[in-house]
């Protein structure tokens, strides 16, 4: 069932989004060569706690940190650890959600760390642009199909694959709600738009198979053919106004 939010409610989940927004924007900016994932993961947690906001990720499922850190051909789910150094020419997706008062916001983003290759670049410069595209289609009376054909579009004709096995979602009270938001699929299809609607779009895209695999630690998910992969994501709104970006940090 999806579950539509009223004003009073977007208002929270907006307060929420800027906390998990603003965790995002400090842990981009201790993307630096030397730094360790794990001290990125202790600057989200730091910050979304003294924002009265609970980290979303801490826990869920027994996940054991507040951020998920992917490092390079890492789609997502990579855990911070103190021996996970940072080098330049990484590139690093970084999951952030916060709770606040009970509901959700969730962004990622994907960050170059020193300098990076021109083929890494091109990979983060057309996910985030997939990820413009599909919010800029996210109006009333369009489909879950229509998003999730924009992004396959966008990146398959730029010759990048879309992972297939992991999606993006509804969220709300839940972090992961109806409906789910594919970044692939036919456009007219799914369900149908309407204000109050709350979604997580969040193309996860690589450059070579959309296959992958998770390894050992049941968490961590990489590319199977060890190809580097990028990871942007916002939760928007559905509104009468057309589509809302709750996670921006402004």
């Amino acid at each position: 069932m999806i579950v539509l939010k009223n004003k009073k409610e977007l208002g929270i989940m907006r307060e929420a989004g800027k906390i998990s927004a603003r965790a995002l924007k400090l842990a981009g900016e201790a993307v630096e060569p030397g730094v360790s994932t794990k001290q990125i993961d202790d600057i989200v947690r730091k910050y979304i706690i003294s924002q009265g906001a609970k980290p979303s990720f801490l826990g869920y499922n027994n996940y054991p940190a507040s951020a998920c850190i992917s490092l390079n051909s890492e789609v997502i789910h990579g855990i911070p650890s103190s021996s996970r150094i940072l080098k330049s020419g990484d590139i690093v997706s970084i999951d952030v959600g916060a709770e606040f008062n009970n509901y959700h916001g969730d962004n990622a983003w994907t960050f170059a760390c020193g300098d990076i290759s021109k083929e890494n670049q091109d990979l983060l410069n057309i996910t985030r642009e997939s990820l413009y595209q599909a919010i800029k289609i996210s109006q009333i009376n369009n489909r879950i199909g229509d998003i999730s054909h924009t992004v396959e579009q966008y990146v398959e004709s730029r010759g990048y694959s879309v992972v297939r096995d992991f999606v993006g979602h509804g969220i709300g009270t839940h972090l992961h709600e109806e409906p789910s938001v594919p970044n692939y699929g036919k456009p007219g299809h799914g369900a149908r738009l309407c204000a109050g609607m709350t979604i997580a779009i969040e193309p996860m895209i690589n450059i070579g198979t959309h296959e992958v695999k998770i390894l050992d630690d049941d968490w961590t998910v990489v590319t199977r053919d060890n190809k580097n992969s990028a990871h942007f994501e916002h939760t928007i709104a559905i509104t009468e106004n057309g589509p809302v970006i709750l996670t921006d940090p402004s």
